[in-house]
């Protein structure tokens, strides 16, 4: 065969292949699979889908050509249910969904034929049907709804292995053969299975943490875990193994079985045994621990072992087949027993959920309390929870084993035995027992029954005193027998509250658990997950460390600076006197404001410059003006005042000693003279004026001030009106000026928090000053 009949060979084939996937793809019309027209809505699709569904589905309808109708049914929803693939589908006759994980528009033209047309190492394939080849994962497929609401919450009860997929993916075609494999052994053993295709549910993908196609990963808990290794079948098992806590199944020998068995009242739990030969435990046991974790303890015996001989003697154990053996009150005994050459899960299940709880449970916490005591649904599942009110201690031990006894020849399915320690549960105590059948010393029994979730319970308490006696059990007989015909007889009712969780641990062991898983997943993450997901967090990490690192770093600079600059010199040291005089204000007035502590600092030549001249650009300071005399009363007013102000970071509060510094006042207010008219400097007046009770906030960084001005009693007033007809003489200035006692002067700092309110706001008049003067 020449060259020309090859290529003529080759552009046939290509030709053929191209042909059948056009007549395919024109055979294929969603509205008419799903018997609609193009108008149809959204309502009408779903009510058409739902129909063909139930009458194709494979499991009712028998027909030979059944599933093949069912996946086109499917396929046919999936288009007309997504708006954007309806468009699609519309406009070009293709509703674009074959695009690939990682492509949506490219190779528009050529994607049927891509789907089918791939390379391995076996040279050619022609499966010119796509949709069959992924047949097997139709079951297991996932939607995001789906996977929040189901997947999630049930991998609280047994691990997922999850696949991610795609139409365009060469190593999902490789992988296949040993998935198929591992999911009918690992499903058959209760792990759950789940196939997320990316190109449909690219959400759910994203939300995985899957970046690629082929992924494999397991759920637990919620959380979610990648698997790294070659896929092989082992790799799969030890992979969904590790995804196990290691403390679910403990190891059992002749030395530790009593101690592991007498656990049963510590933990309020029967506990399990299996014998067999394996010395590794076997997957399907520890996936059962895990699954009944919050109901059963669970061990495991290699009988292969000499360790075992005691145990395998005592409890006459078959050494040639899988043996499990469930104990509760009773060590020496088991309570049920089952033996079965290659334990299967369906038996397993049925062994463990006959036995999930003791005889006569303790009611711990609210949750087993609804378990053990059900809402009553009907008639006929009616549940009566008998209780025995008890406490801890030998001296009631005889009570509870005489009802523990009672309990165990008496095993109707409509009653269930269960006791309460009174200390433990006192609000269930005090619902259920009146003032007068409240022994510290006794135990009592009373039989109740939950009408709804809401805490409604009717109830009966026995009138003696449950001491295990034979009459209190034919009493007790007497009336479960008059119950059961007539339950009027539980006459009482009450409103429970949920009981307290008693094996709850405390505030600081949940506190740190918390902090385990949490550091523990963001290791997992820092090893594991993608580096594309991780980096957006990664970069708000070293962001928040270099502005703040970038913070302190030019706080330190600039507070060297600023002490550098006001370090006092030797001459400039204030005197003894005047440092005892500010340590006992200190001590003695920085507790007067009743509302809270506010920071006020004297306004001093040694903080002059770090406190105004180099005050950060956008803060103020608010200086108080007061005298020796008014300095208490001024200081706890000023307080009260501005403490609502105080959560501003740019503000600044200090007081300034008008005794002191009257000069430098002086010269701020010439600059402000509409404000605050000053007299002529050689007025004989002059010393007597009072600045005492004004507020002065002071920009250093802008060089000017706002002035709040004393507020005038009633008297002050009249003067003021006075001085407007006349000029003010000297005694109309000292009595202005003089005071009447502390409320007086506490009248001065009136209207002071509404003045501030219009300093933040910017409203206030500024007065600017060339440059701040030296304070003396």
């Amino acid at each position: 065969m020449g060259p020309r009949k090859l290529r003529l060979l080759w552009q046939f084939l290509l030709f053929l292949v191209l042909a059948l996937k056009i007549l395919s793809a024109a055979d294929f019309d969603p509205y008419r699979i799903l018997g609609l027209s193009r108008t149809a809505s959204q309502v009408d699709i779903k009510k058409a889908y739902k129909k063909l569904a139930r009458e194709w589905h494979p499991d009712k309808n028998k027909n030979p050509g059944a599933e093949d109708k069912f996946i086109q049914i499917s396929k046919a929803y999936e288009i007309l249910s997504s708006e954007e693939k309806r468009s699609n589908y519309d406009r070009y006759g293709d509703a674009g969904e074959n695009q690939g994980y990682s492509q949506q528009q490219q190779h528009h033209h050529f994607r049927h034929f891509h789907d089918s047309f791939y390379f391995d190492e076996s040279f050619f394939h022609f499966p010119f049907n796509s949709e069959r080849r992924d047949s097997t994962d139709e079951k297991y497929l996932l939607q995001f709804s789906h996977y929040i609401n189901e997947v999630v919450p049930d991998s609280f009860r047994k691990p997922y292995l999850i696949k991610i997929t795609s139409d365009w993916c060469f190593s999902c075609i490789h992988i296949e053969p040993v998935w198929k494999e591992v999911v009918q052994e690992l499903e058959g053993i209760g792990v759950g299975i789940g196939v997320v295709h990316a190109g449909y549910e690219r959400r759910l993908a994203h939300h995985l943490g899957a970046h690629s196609t082929p992924s494999i990963l397991g759920v637990i808990n919620g959380k979610i875990s990648f698997f790294h290794n070659a896929v092989l079948r082992e790799n799969l098992r030890h992979f969904v193994e590790s995804l196990l806590p290691g403390n679910l199944v403990d190891k059992i020998t002749d030395k530790n079985y009593i101690r592991f068995l007498s656990n049963w009242q510590q933990e309020n739990k029967p506990h399990v045994l299996l014998f067999d030969q394996m010395p590794p435990v076997p997957l399907i046991y520890k996936l059962t621990a895990f699954a009944y974790k919050d109901y059963l303890s669970f061990g495991y015996v290699d009988l292969g072992q000499r360790e075992a001989e005691q145990m395998s003697s005592q409890y006459n154990i078959n050494m040639y087949s899988p043996t499990m053996l469930v104990f509760k009150e009773h060590i020496h005994k088991p309570a049920d027993v089952v033996q079965a050459r290659g334990m299967k899960k369906q038996v397993i299940d049925d062994f463990i959920s006959t036995n999930k709880f003791l005889m006569a449970s303790r009611l711990t916490n609210q949750k087993l309390f609804q378990e053990l005591c059900p809402v009553r649904k009907s008639h006929r599942q009616r549940k009566y929870c008998v209780t025995l009110l008890t406490g801890e201690g030998d001296k009631f031990q005889k009570a509870y084993e005489s009802f523990l006894a009672f309990a165990s020849a008496n095993t109707k399915d409509t009653l269930r035995f269960v006791h309460v320690f009174k200390d433990r549960q006192r609000e269930l105590t005090s619902a259920l027992l009146t003032e007068e059948d409240k022994h510290p010393d006794k135990s009592s029994v009373a039989i109740l029954e939950r009408r709804n979730s809401a805490g409604r319970i009717v109830y009966k308490t026995l009138l003696k005193i449950w001491s295990g006696s034979e009459e209190n059990k034919f009493a007790l007989l007497d009336f479960l027998d008059r119950l059961r015909k007539d339950p009027s007889v539980l006459s009482s009712e009450i409103i429970l509250s949920d009981l307290n969780d008693e094996l709850a641990p405390v505030f600081f062991l949940r506190w740190f658990y918390t902090a385990v898983d949490y550091w523990a997943d963001v290791w997992e993450s820092v090893l594991h997950n993608n580096w594309r997901e991780m980096m957006p967090l990664l970069s708000l990490i070293f962001s928040a460390l270099f502005i703040l690192f970038g913070t302190v770093i030019v706080q330190a600079f600039s507070d060297s600076s600023d002490e550098r600059d006001s370090v006092p010199s030797e001459k400039d040291e204030p005197s003894d006197k005047e440092k005892s005089t500010d340590t006992n204000y200190t001590k003695e007035n920085t507790r007067v404001p009743k509302k809270g502590f506010v920071e006020v600092t004297e306004l001093t030549h040694v903080n002059y410059m770090s406190n105004l001249v180099r005050l950060r650009p956008g803060h103020m300071n608010v200086v108080l003006i007061l005298s020796g005399s008014t300095k208490a009363s001024l200081l706890q007013r000023f307080a009260q005042e501005v403490y609502t102000f105080t959560g501003s970071s740019s503000l600044h509060f200090s007081f300034l000693n008008l005794d002191k510094h009257r000069e430098w006042l002086e010269y701020l207010l010439e600059f402000a003279q509409d404000a605050a008219p000053i007299a002529y400097q050689y007025d004989e007046h002059f010393l007597e004026r009072d600045y005492t009770g004004y507020v002065l906030a002071l920009n250093g960084h802008k060089k000017y001030f706002c002035l709040f001005k004393a507020q005038s009693t009633l008297e002050e007033e009249k003067l003021s009106e006075e001085s407007e007809l006349s000029p003010l003489s000297g005694d109309t200035l000292r009595k202005i000026s003089l005071g009447s006692g502390a409320g007086h002067i506490k009248k001065k700092l009136n209207k002071l928090s509404l003045w501030m309110e219009r300093l933040l706001e910017g409203s206030l008049q500024r007065f600017y000053i060339p440059s701040w003067p030296v304070l003396d």
